[in-house]
């Protein structure tokens, strides 16, 4: 049986020790080589082959080698039986039949080992799993009841001291109406001795009446700074009320969100739509606080909130015990004025008239004054044009080649004109703001007599009805700042 489509010899490069078979003697090859050719029907697509270069014996050249259409090599016979020959011997064919068996034994040896002990770590992770599923669903209902004691005990504390500070606020506004009810009378007060200070040469005595409206004066003042100053601390203390409250609110709403979120993870199960993996959440801790803390803060809140509220009932007292003191006072020097008080003399027509003549000779100084002003803004702005020129004249004749840059008469003329200009603008501009400070002050001067004007206005209606005014003298309930 011949071989078709083989080498005549095929030899491995370089020399191959084998204990199975001797090594052949080398035979003549030609001094080419080339590809191995593969019979028609052969599978080249994975199978196995040494990856090594065969040598062909030389063949004698053939006239139908020039003849070949394909560009094969020539299909040559095997000379010798002998050069065909198998790689393995029997005795590795069964060894390496024993070391698949062997090497399978143990390959389900250990898959059969490692099943069993993966059947028991899934029990026994599967256990651990739901127990600490468990203790964490038993952790967040024993959160969630913490967080509801803690609600009620916040809840009532906060009722509490809202009603105090409602209390208290309202405390404050009798505070406020009964200083606000002092302003009549003071400023009535006050008006009849500004207005006896006007009073010339024999009639300006310092007799009972004056004396009487000092006192009067005196005694609303100090009540009015008593009765404000309570109202300050009223209001500091509404302050301290506001955020011991705003603390209680915000621990509570706090608590409510914990609660809630707490609520949402107690019902979350392994079936939940909402469970996603969040890497590394593990390892970030984001809390702040520690049960103990967690606790202590609520407490601080709370106990804060009781001695606010303590602090409040105190000053509510004092504001009771200030309103009656003050309002007896003020109501017997009022009395005693009244009895006193005959009769009442003002001269602020005189001053009036004064003031509103002085208001006309500051209204035509300001008119001239606004008209300087536009004179010397005009005068600013006629100057500019000028100085344009000069300094545009400059700027063209540095345009000058070569040596006829020279710093002749002209270009001196125009540097002294725009150092002048600029000179006059400045002593302009200087003249224009003490124009315009003038007129500032000329307007803060016409606003003063105006007010002083209004005021003197005011004092000689007051002087004319001054018994009728008085006679409006707030009531004791009035005083205590019911209204």
């Amino acid at each position: 049986m011949e071989f078709l489509g083989t080498t005549q010899v095929a030899s491995y490069c370089g020399s191959r020790k084998s204990c199975l078979f001797p090594d052949l003697a080398p035979t003549s090859t030609t001094k080419d080589t080339y590809q191995s050719y593969y019979l028609p029907g052969y599978r080249h697509l994975c199978s196995w082959r040494p990856s090594l270069l065969h040598k062909v014996v030389s063949v004698p050249p053939d006239s139908d080698n020039q003849f070949n259409p394909s560009g094969r090599p020539p299909t040559i016979l095997p000379a010798l039986r002998s050069s065909l020959h198998a790689r393995y011997s029997p005795r590795d064919w069964h060894h390496a039949n024993a070391a698949q068996l062997r090497g399978s034994e143990a390959s389900r040896y250990c898959a059969g080992r490692m099943n069993t002990d993966s059947m028991r770590l899934m029990q026994d992770k599967d256990q651990l799993t739901y127990q600490m599923q468990e203790d964490s669903k038993r952790n967040l209902g024993q959160r969630m009841s913490n967080i509801d004691f803690w609600r009620s005990e916040l809840i009532y504390e906060l009722e509490s001291l809202l009603k105090e500070t409602q209390a208290l606020e309202t405390a404050k506004k009798r505070l406020e109406c009964a200083v606000d009810e002092l302003q009549g009378p003071l400023k009535i007060a006050l008006e009849c001795l500004y207005h006896r200070e006007k009073r010339k040469e024999i009639d300006l005595v310092h007799d009972d009446v004056e004396k009487n409206l000092i006192k009067e004066v005196d005694v609303f003042k100090e009540c009015q700074e008593i009765l404000t100053k309570l109202a300050q601390k009223i209001g500091q203390q509404l302050d301290i009320n506001r955020d011991a409250q705003h603390a209680l609110e915000q621990d509570l709403a706090d608590k409510t969100s914990a609660h809630f979120i707490d609520e949402k993870c107690f019902n979350l199960r392994n079936t939940s739509d909402s469970i996603a993996f969040y890497h590394g959440v593990e390892k970030i801790d984001g809390t702040i606080s520690v049960p103990a803390t967690w606790a202590k803060f609520s407490e601080n809140n709370i106990r804060n909130a009781q001695h606010a509220r303590a602090n409040s009932v105190k000053l509510r007292e004092d504001t009771e015990v200030a309103l009656e003191t003050t309002s007896e006072e003020m109501w017997n020097q009022y009395v005693n004025t009244n009895l006193a008080f005959n009769h009442r003399i003002a001269e602020v027509a005189d001053a009036k008239n004064k003031l509103q003549a002085q208001l006309a000779k500051i209204l035509q100084e300001i008119f001239q004054t606004e008209d300087t002003i536009m004179l010397l803004e005009r005068s600013i702005k006629a100057k500019e044009y000028p100085l344009k020129v000069a300094q545009t004249r400059l700027v063209g004749r540095t345009n000058r080649p070569n040596m006829e840059l020279c710093r002749d008469a002209p270009q001196l003329q125009l540097v002294t004109e725009v150092y002048t200009i600029d000179d006059t603008l400045q002593t302009l501009k200087r003249r224009l703001e003490e124009a315009r400070d003038t007129l500032q002050m000329l307007m803060v001067n016409k606003s003063k007599l105006e007010h002083d004007i209004s005021v003197k206005a005011n004092s000689f209606f007051i002087d004319r009805k001054c018994m009728d005014m008085r006679k409006v003298f707030p009531c004791p309930p009035r005083l205590i700042g019911y209204t």
